[in-house]
Order: C-alpha cells, then structure tokens, then sequence
C-alpha cells in the first residue's frame, strides 16, 4: 500500500489545492503590499516615489535613502522571514505531536533561546551575531528538551494540556533566571529588547545571517511535509506504513530548533504566531501539509508584517512591542483552543 492511498481513503484528509494556490497567491501579494506599507510607514514621512528613487538612484546623501536602505527594509523583510518561520515551526509542533496548542512560545522553546542568549549577553557580550544564533538554536533545544522531560514523566503522559502547563513552567522559571540574570550583570535592556519582541533593530547583517538557516529549514520542511502528514494519523499508523516514525521526529525537531532559534535571536520571544496561523490554513486548505507548511509560511510572513506596522503606528512616534499586538490575536485564540481540547478529553 503506498502511503498516499490512506490520505486519500481518510475523509478527514481531504484536501483544497485551489484554495491552496489562492491563498499563496494571494498572501505573497499581501506581502508584497505590507513590504511597501512598512518602508514608507514611520516618523519619517516618505513617498513610494523616495523609495522608487532610493532602490534605483540611491544618494547616500539623501537622509530619507538612508533610513529606507539601512533600516525600514531589512526590518521589512525580516519580519516576512521571522513570520515564516515562526509559523512553519508551529505547524510542525502541531502535526508531529498532534498536539493543536503547540507552538514555540507556549513550548518554552522561545524562553530557551532568551535564557541562552542572556547568558551570551552576560559572560560573553561581544560575540559576534554569527555565533550569537547558533547559540540560540542551543537554547530552543534546551527549552524543548525541559518541557517535554517535565511532561513525560508526568502521572497520564503527554496529553496537549499537560505539554502546555509543561510549557508555561518551563518559560517561567527560564525567564525567572534570565531576569536574575540581567539585573546582576546590569543587562536589563537586552532582556526587556527580548520579552517585549520587535524587529526595530535588525540590519542587513542580522537579515542576511538568518536567512540562509531560515529558507534552508522551511525547504526541509517542505521535503519531510508528506511524512508529517502521514505522522499526524497517528504513529501507529504511520509505522504500519512503514515511515521511520523517530527518524522523522528528530528532523523535525531539528528544523523547529532551527527556524525558532533564528527568529529568537534577530526578534526576541514573539509568540502565538505559530499557534494562530497553522490553525488557520489548516481551516482553510486542509489537513495535508505538503500544502499546509508553505501555507503557512506565507501566511507567516503576512502577520508578522502587518503586526509591525501597527506596532510602528499605534503610538506614533513610540514604538509597540510587536510581541505584545500578536498577543492580542493569539491569547483569544489559544483560550478558545484550550477550552475546545478541554471539552474533547
């Protein structure tokens, strides 16, 4: 039996390829609209002309070419990469585990990152970013690894809400210890930058140092997306069918350390991000996620962009914590969510 004809027989496995396809189209059209939004968006008042002007005839003389070169772009653009990620990290949690309230903020893995990278910021603080990141996805590991350790040896196993409180304990006392942490090596900002979220301060550098980890860990997705949608049957089924069940689950493990611990590191700890938008797409497309993770990226990125121009309005000439506006979205649903899961047990 090929493992395509129990997706097919499983009618809660049909899937929307039109709806699919529009909603790739129309999501990358969607960024593309919030990309221009986001650059000419700011205290600085700048026209779609200046920005025309500053791609094709930049003057390194003209002030509003060099706020739109060196900060309002690769902000743009690093808020559709940590979108992405972020999302496709979430969709992995959810259909490895089978678990709907997995994400990497409610997972600890977020706070594990944070916690790595305030000790990086403490004992070595003029490391450069380079390794600052590969330190992070040491901290998304180490916050995944603590969580799912708490709740395996709890009384019923793993049960989504027991991951959850295993999550919200976990990211407790790691943000507990960070912030002990910062007040004696006095690195409070750094640790208020990572709680808070934002992508006000990325760079060019900080972009093109985390787009390779992130592209790269949405490909392998993408690759092992057919194999996740046969795991999220059940794993039983799934090694009837023959998948390599443990092998399947480390790489995806791999690539959420990955795609969470490049986010983590250029925006701080952004959460719901990956628990909202999978959910979503799923409602949308369907259950398979050779359609779900790219999706999901897409539909990532739209978020997260979107989300940063509001945090850049709201308060005007103050910034909002991009954290704290993508809350506003994901606390309603992750109550809903929780309370759904709740009801079904």
């Amino acid at each position: 039996m090929s493992l395509s004809q129990p997706i097919a027989k499983n009618a809660s496995l049909r899937t929307r390829p039109w709806m699919a396809t529009v909603l790739i189209v129309a999501g990358v059209c969607a960024i593309l609209f919030g990309l221009g939004s986001s650059i000419i968006t700011g205290v600085a008042n700048i026209s779609f002309a200046t920005v025309w002007n500053s791609i094709f005839h930049y003057d390194s003389s003209n002030e509003h070419h060099v706020i739109i070169q060196t900060l309002r772009m690769p902000r743009a653009l690093a808020g559709v990469l940590v979108g992405a990620a972020f999302a496709v990290a979430g969709a992995i949690m959810q259909g490895v585990t089978r678990n709907p309230i997995a994400d990497t903020g409610l997972m600890g893995i977020n706070a594990g990152a944070g916690f790595v990278l305030v000790l990086v910021f403490a004992f070595a603080p003029g490391l450069p970013f380079e390794s600052i990141i590969l330190f992070s996805f040491i901290g998304a590991g180490l916050g995944v690894g603590l969580v799912y350790g708490l709740a395996y040896f709890s009384k019923n196993g793993l049960t989504p809400l027991r991951l959850a409180l295993a999550g919200a304990v976990v990211s407790s006392i790691i943000s507990g210890i960070s912030q002990a942490i910062s007040l004696l090596f006095q690195i409070n900002y750094d640790l208020a930058f990572w709680s808070a979220g934002g992508i006000s301060t990325a760079e060019w550098f900080q972009v093109s140092v985390m787009m390779p980890w992130i592209v790269g860990g949405i490909i392998v997705a993408m690759i092992l997306s057919r194999s996740i949608t046969i795991l999220s049957l059940g794993e039983e089924i799934a090694a009837g069918l023959g998948q390599k069940t443990r092998l399947v689950k480390g790489l995806s493990a791999v690539v959420v350390m990955v795609l969470a611990g490049a986010s983590v590191s250029t925006v701080g700890g952004v959460g719901f991000v990956g628990l909202v938008v999978p959910h979503i797409v799923r409602f949308l497309v369907g259950v398979d996620y050779r359609w779900i993770i790219p999706c999901s990226a897409v539909m990532g990125g739209v978020l997260v962009v979107f989300a940063d121009i509001g945090a850049k309005m709201i308060a005007m000439p103050y910034e909002t914590p991009l954290g704290a506006i993508i809350a506003v979205i994901g606390v309603p649903f992750f109550l809903y969510l929780a309370r759904k899961e709740r009801r079904e047990w």
